[in-house]
């Protein structure tokens, strides 16, 4: 998705500390945020897509897909993916200290990381997960808004506000590399992660223009309230998704 340079310029006179009096929320309370890490040109990585397909649709977590790039040499590029999920992968992993990069990989709530396809690990880890700073989404009147509660602020560290677009599904025909000949369904494909504001630990909100932020091959978004370390992003400690209605 091309980036609105005008609409992150002009971010800052969008956040009030104020709350909202429009429609009701239309997504808050889930424990977990997973993120995959996934490639096309992975032969292991199939099982991870579908455990993704199956956690989709859960109220108490947010899945995301972010595909990556550095598999492409074996034959195939992915169509998919973005060298912003490649980097985002390996800032995790500078952030932990482990330097553990590979596919499929899935990070929850920004800490721990388990294989991707190991389902009762995920499982595990999605259970021991708590999102303790509330956030609320609302559309009304073309504009989404976000709306993040009061708690405690560990000043050590940055907290960022991030908008995550994707698309719900993606079906690709495989025709090289190591999964050659197969079709796989990829859920909540990220198009795009941007900061949106800084979260202090106070009730803060933010309004954005719904279809400049979503373009035209996202039918859904998630916000993420992460701590960020200065080697890479840390714990997510609030998040909340949308997505439009039939997707």
């Amino acid at each position: 998705m091309k980036k609105n340079t005008k609409l992150i310029a002009g971010l800052a006179a969008w956040i009030i500390p104020l709350g909202f009096a429009t429609s009701g929320p239309v997504s808050a309370g889930p424990k977990a945020v997973v993120e995959l890490f996934t490639s096309q040109g992975c032969s292991s990585c199939p099982p991870a897509d579908k455990y993704a397909g199956d956690l989709v649709d859960r109220e108490d977590v947010i899945t995301l897909s972010l595909p990556v790039d550095y598999w492409d040499y074996l034959g195939w590029k992915d169509t998919l993916a973005r060298p912003e999920n490649t980097k985002r992968q390996y800032d995790y992993a500078n952030a932990r200290g482990d330097r553990r990069v590979y596919t499929p990989q899935i990070i929850v709530n920004g800490g721990d990381h388990f294989v991707g396809s190991s389902r009762k690990s995920v499982e595990r880890g999605i259970s021991d997960s708590e999102l303790p700073v509330p956030v609320i989404l609302r559309v009304a009147g073309g504009e989404l808004e976000i709306e993040i509660g009061e708690q405690p602020w560990d000043t050590k560290f940055h907290t960022t506000v991030r908008l995550v677009t994707y698309h719900r599904e993606s079906i690709v025909a495989i025709g090289r590399g190591e999964n050659t000949g197969h079709s796989i369904t990829y859920y909540n494909v990220v198009r795009d992660i941007q900061p949106v504001g800084m979260w202090k630990g106070q009730t803060m909100t933010i309004t954005l223009p719904l279809d400049d932020i979503m373009g035209a091959d996202a039918d859904g978004c998630a916000v993420i309230v992460q701590a960020d370390s200065p080697k890479g992003p840390s714990k997510i400690i609030g998040a909340a998704k949308w997505e439009r209605a039939g997707s």
